[in-house]
């Protein structure tokens, strides 16, 4: 990726092309030969690490940030020519900060990403829960785009269970959040009532 006489996170920059407009580079559509594994990897905490050093500008992460993509279980830093493999410990992003609102299908969450991108959680932009092995509790995920996700933060976590709900599907009652008039389940209603 690194442009002739340069290396390092510089030499990765300036193989990027520079966008004008907003929003990410479009690079679903962009089809580059595979060139290996670079030593970067986004740590579960969401920092960004290149040869085991944290990448310290901020601009420097969102560049990288939006050309990533994800490929099945593998993560790819894209350009147009070039693209290389670097290692996701859990997801890309950390949704960091909650705003609601109201609009025309009810009550809007949005969350800002720890790269600044803010997302509204809707049908496109789905809440998902996992079940954590170890401690039973669950681990809460924002879809941001294509396959990417954002683990929110355990106070944002809080934050929407506060804001939780009961509502009968299936026959069964369910704990979860709505936004924008979608509902996202939880857990069973039961399994949250014995941690009340």
């Amino acid at each position: 990726m690194a442009k002739a006489g340069q290396s390092g996170l510089e030499g990765l920059a300036a193989a990027l092309p520079r966008e004008t407009r907003k929003g990410p580079p479009p690079i679903h559509l962009w089809n580059p030969a595979y060139c290996g594994e670079i030593d970067m990897r986004i740590a579960t905490d969401g920092t960004w690490f290149y040869m085991n050093s944290p990448i310290g500008r901020p601009a420097l992460v969102r560049l990288f940030a939006s050309v990533l993509k994800r490929e099945g279980d593998k993560y790819f830093l894209i350009t147009p020519v070039e693209k290389v493999g670097i290692t996701v410990e859990d997801a890309p992003f950390l949704a960091v900060e909650l705003e609601s609102g109201t609009g025309p299908r009810g009550d809007i969450l949005r969350f800002r990403t720890n790269v600044d991108d803010w997302v509204e959680c809707d049908a496109g932009h789905a809440l998902r829960f996992e079940s954590e092995r170890l401690t039973g509790g669950l681990k809460p995920y924002l879809h941001v785009r294509g396959d990417l996700w954002a683990k929110v933060t355990r106070a944002l976590f809080f934050d929407l269970v506060e804001r939780g709900e009961e509502r009968e599907m299936d026959g069964r009652t369910m704990f979860g959040v709505a936004s924008a008039g979608e509902f996202f389940v939880m857990a069973e209603a039961s399994a949250v009532r014995e941690f009340a």
